[in-house]
């Protein structure tokens, strides 16, 4: 989600909640599923602990893609966590895996993508990385465009003709 996005999901969260519900400890054992969302509040925030406790209940309870991801971001940043790009490597790969259509697919499909070109916590696999990419892709994922016109750059002899 961008930051710009942060001041709408504010507003959404306090205008369907009372105030005792903005706190975060209102969310870690909610059976409400918005408190996944909250959670990125709970980590702009500097919570992390939290954060990690609500992401994690979201993944157990929904396997929620959107979690996945910054649970993902934490272990390879180590925000609040012991860094583990293992960790991280497996909670995309887990997002990437999800059915079409699910919230946030693309994006998890788009991060697992660059971890494999680039190696982070699993070993670097330029395939399968295309493989991912281009999923992102035409799920609507426009970085990944991007990325995979880099990878075909650093690609030896991409920009000679197969003969």
């Amino acid at each position: 989600m961008s930051p710009r996005r942060l001041p709408w999901l504010v507003l959404l969260l306090a205008g369907s909640t009372t105030a005792s519900d903005l706190g975060y400890e209102a969310y870690i054992d909610s059976p409400r599923r918005m408190k996944c969302m909250y959670g990125y509040v709970t980590a702009k925030t500097g919570n992390f602990s939290a954060a990690r406790r609500i992401f994690e209940d979201c993944v157990a309870r929904w396997n929620d893609v959107y979690s996945m991801i910054w649970l993902a971001q934490m272990y390879e940043s180590g925000s609040g966590v012991p860094k583990d790009p293992v960790k991280a490597a497996e909670m995309l790969r887990r997002g990437a895996e999800q059915p079409d259509g699910t919230s946030y697919v693309s994006l998890a499909r788009y991060h697992w993508g660059t971890v494999l070109a680039e190696g982070r916590g699993v070993e670097a696999d330029p395939v399968a990385a295309r493989h991912w990419l281009e999923k992102a892709l035409a799920d609507g994922q426009m970085e990944a465009e991007e990325y995979l016109q880099r990878l075909s750059a650093d690609r030896p002899g991409s920009n000679e003709e197969v003969q």
